[in-house]
């Protein structure tokens, strides 16, 4: 069913119906629990999914306590930022996510948002800001600018922060010291009420393409590119192969390989086999294993 494509426009639906349809789309985003302090000394924190990382050196962070669609107003944190220009910015982990869920709440100005979603606070080394005890990255940062993108409802507000330093919690240390993404195990946020958690089977890899440039779509043979088994992933697997297998390796590999070699044994058609082969060879995709199911659709 060849159904038409829905086209909207900004101001094309009410502007709460159309901001959750943005939040919906780009999805899922990280998480910034930022916390800040007021020129009284007041702690806040509060999420924002409106954030990522911008540049390494120097290392700028970027996050936009937008103006709240329904009144207009803006947050405590923006005017925390503009006030004393420090931020910590500290990731969100599953094991966290429903305390900080509450500290979203819009309490009243000076109410200590770490007390209210029972998180602890833990001094900063080089700003004045609490980081979250709980968090296993913690960001310490300076705000070097704030740009206003709107004055109406929904406008965003970017706080671009510089890196003084960052804490890592050594339960998510490799024993090289490397970030294990897994014991990570980050939240993002998606639209309404939604959230996605990147830990376990939601995780996968998909490795850079090499120096080398990969083979491209144009090199792979008309019959795999219109397979009705390989999907456009298993596909792109194959063309960011930088060559093909030689003619020994693939008769080594039928060799070794049983069900490959009953394949091929097989007195069949052409489209039979090559089907046959095709599912084989997506099995190796599936597993990561783009030059053995070369090895395999090469094999007719």
């Amino acid at each position: 069913m060849n159904l038409k494509m829905k086209t909207i426009g900004p101001k094309d639906m009410p502007l709460a119906a159309f901001h959750n349809t943005l939040l919906t789309a780009i999805a899922p985003r990280p998480i910034c629990f930022a916390s800040t302090i007021d020129a009284d000394g007041n702690p806040n924190l509060s999420p924002f999914s409106f954030f990522n990382i911008f540049g390494s050196n120097p290392t700028r962070f970027i996050f936009s306590p937008a103006r709240r669609v329904r009144d207009n107003t803006i947050k405590h944190t923006l005017e925390n930022a503009y006030s004393t220009k420090e931020v910590v910015i500290n990731v969100v982990n599953y094991a966290m996510v429903q305390q900080m869920s509450l500290a979203s709440c819009e309490y009243p100005k000076g109410i200590n948002e770490f007390e209210k979603a029972g998180f602890t606070m833990l001094p900063s080394l080089h700003v004045k800001p609490f980081r979250v005890k709980e968090s296993p990255v913690q960001i310490e940062c300076k705000i070097v600018d704030i740009q206003e993108t709107g004055t109406e409802g929904g406008a965003g507000n970017l706080i671009i922060a510089e890196m003084v330093c960052m804490h890592i919690s050594p339960d998510v240390l490799t024993a090289d010291g490397q970030i294990n993404q897994h014991q990570l195990d980050l939240v993002g946020r998606l639209g309404s009420d939604w959230y996605v958690r990147a830990s376990g089977a939601a995780l996968f890899e998909v490795p850079k393409p090499a120096k080398n440039l990969g083979i491209g779509f144009n090199h792979l043979p008309e019959h795999i590119k219109l397979s009705k088994v390989l999907s456009g992933n298993n596909l792109g697997q194959l063309a960011n192969c930088e060559q093909l297998p030689d003619v020994d390796s693939i008769a080594i590999f039928q060799r070794m390989h049983k069900e490959l070699g009953n394949i091929v044994a097989q007195d069949i058609s052409k489209i039979e086999k090559r089907e046959l082969l095709q599912r084989l060879a997506h099995q190796l995709l599936e597993e990561g294993k783009a030059q053995d199911a070369w090895k395999v659709l090469l094999s007719e």
